[in-house]
């Protein structure tokens, strides 16, 4: 569904992301993992757009989307959540759910989308006149996703979805993913917690200033001494 070829990324003149390759087929759960600072932010902008690669390739079911606009990009099926949920503060729960689905393809289909994400998060429901600025955390977080949700993705990717999350919401939300990719929808997801994690993804990727520096099976990653001295050093 989604393959990245030999990506090279700079900010001005300083590069950050030397020779990054990657993919995610159809239904998968994949994690991408690294230390803070190793380029995984960069990695998703790059997919979605917000930043162009100086060499290399994407490609999003089978056609080229480097150098695309992010708003086409979304529209063939990819969502991105940004980290820090991003939510639009002074508009309502609703309004924000809403602008998620702007898009032509999803507009047709809004009031069929809403009902779905408020059926899989029901405080957003209880909460769709408050002003998001408003909510908890948690609640906050539900609501990025549920607006990805809105522009009906193939392919979602999640940028630290469980950051300062209390343990019950992050609970919450590891069974909202389950039931996204039960539904057909592949993920692509940045999290610290190389545990949480592994045990959520059936393969993971591994970045180190930059570089990818393995990748594997979620069991294979979680047996290598090598993650070990990325993430404990040593």
């Amino acid at each position: 569904m989604l393959r990245i070829s030999d990506i090279q990324v700079s900010y001005g003149d300083y590069q950050v992301i030397w020779g990054v390759s990657l993919e995610v087929r159809e239904g998968e759960v994949v994690s991408l993992l690294g230390p803070n600072g190793s380029g995984k932010s960069t990695v998703f902008n790059t997919i979605s757009g917000l930043l162009k690669p100086h060499a290399g390739s994407i490609e999003f079911t089978g056609r080229r989307i480097d150098g695309q606009a992010t708003h086409d990009i979304v529209r063939l099926g990819l969502a991105h959540i940004l980290e820090r949920r991003r939510v639009f503060p002074y508009l309502t729960v609703r309004q924000n759910l809403w602008l998620g689905g702007y898009h032509p393809d999803a507009r047709a289909h809004r009031a069929q989308t809403l009902a779905q994400v408020y059926d899989m998060f029901p405080r957003l429901r209880e909460r769709q006149t408050q002003l998001a600025h408003s909510l908890s955390g948690g609640e906050q977080q539900m609501l990025a996703l549920g607006r990805g949700l809105m522009s009906r993705p193939r392919l979602l990717m999640v940028d630290e979805p469980f950051l300062g999350l209390a343990p019950a919401i992050v609970e919450e939300m590891k069974d909202a993913f389950a039931r996204i990719n039960a539904d057909g929808v592949s993920i692509l997801f940045i999290e610290q917690n190389v545990q949480v994690a592994l045990n959520m993804s059936s393969r993971g990727y591994i970045l180190e200033s930059g570089r990818l520096a393995l990748a594997g099976t979620s069991r294979e990653l979680l047996e290598s001494a090598e993650v070990k001295r990325i993430f404990l050093g040593g």
